[in-house]
């Protein structure tokens, strides 16, 4: 899809109230787009949408939980209330949790699962259709992760959503084609958002100082959202099936698949270095 010029096209982004989804709802109002945006953060939403308008655009918000079916129903009427459908998809709303399988809660599992999982289905489910039916085309953007390349123990219900996400993408890649609507996953790696601060963590990593470790790594490595956007942008221009974005997310995509075993060992190891960091012990 060409996003040279956005005028006339409408654009849903989900968790656009900071971070990633801010950041890319910005870029393509700078486009021409108009904007309807979702997020549970009230305040930060209204925010987003007056640095919108203040580019000129027109935007619509709305306080939705991706994770609640009917919260999301609702959002798609009064969406198609307005539009016939909209031209680009951005399921952008995810949380992180740290730990591994061991210390993760079915209430933990319910609620990374119902954000990160459920909420790109939700958003597939009630806005995919009508582009579909209206013929025209579009784009699907879905959010994953570096993490849904290679999984590690520190990052146990973390990766499963977003290898989930990733397989989604692919499958719907192939079924949205002959309708002539693009989908990418993209896959951000080590990117400095407020993410770092608010992430669960759980188990020997559930520490004040893991918690400053993580915060201070992201701070140091200094890549922001806004150039996630740019790649967004990018990779929807493209019509790439799989985006990653930064040095280590590719560094990851491709060893995986080049040296899966030596990636299996590394991630052995570094899990045994910060269970003895931790005092956890080597099982």
């Amino acid at each position: 899809m060409d996003v040279r010029n956005l005028s006339g096209k409408t654009v849903l982004v989900t968790g656009a109230a900071s971070g990633i989804g801010r950041e890319s709802a910005l870029a393509f109002a700078r486009r021409g787009a108009h904007l309807f945006l979702g997020d549970v953060n009230q305040a930060g939403l209204g925010e987003t949408a007056t640095a919108i308008r203040a580019l000129g655009r027109t935007v619509q918000t709305r306080v939705v939980n991706v994770a609640e079916r009917e919260s999301m129903r609702a959002w798609a009427a009064e969406v198609h209330a307005a539009v016939d459908a909209v031209d680009i998809l951005m399921n952008n709303a995810g949380v992180g949790l740290g730990g591994g399988a061991l210390y993760t809660t079915l209430e933990d599992w319910d609620w990374i699962v119902g954000i990160n999982v459920f909420g790109v289905i939700h958003g597939c489910h009630f806005f995919v259709p009508r582009m579909v039916a209206r013929g025209r085309g579009g784009h699907v953007v879905n959010v994953a992760s570096a993490a849904a390349f290679v999984a590690t123990e520190a990052l146990a219900a973390y990766s499963t959503t977003k290898f989930a996400v990733l397989g989604l993408s692919e499958a719907l890649r192939d079924e949205l084609a002959p309708h002539g609507i693009g989908v990418t996953a993209v896959c951000p790696g080590m990117i400095n958002t407020a993410i770092t601060e608010s992430t669960p963590l759980r188990g020997p990593d559930a520490t004040p100082e893991m918690r400053r470790r993580i915060v201070e790594l992201y701070r140091r490595r200094n890549y922001g959202p806004a150039r996630v956007a740019e790649n967004v942008l990018r990779a929807v221009q493209r019509n790439r099936a799989v985006a990653p974005i930064a040095v280590e997310a590719w560094a990851m995509y491709y060893l995986k698949r080049a040296v899966p075993g030596v990636v299996a060992w590394l991630n052995r190891t570094g899990g045994r270095l910060r269970r003895r960091s931790a005092g956890a012990g080597t099982p």
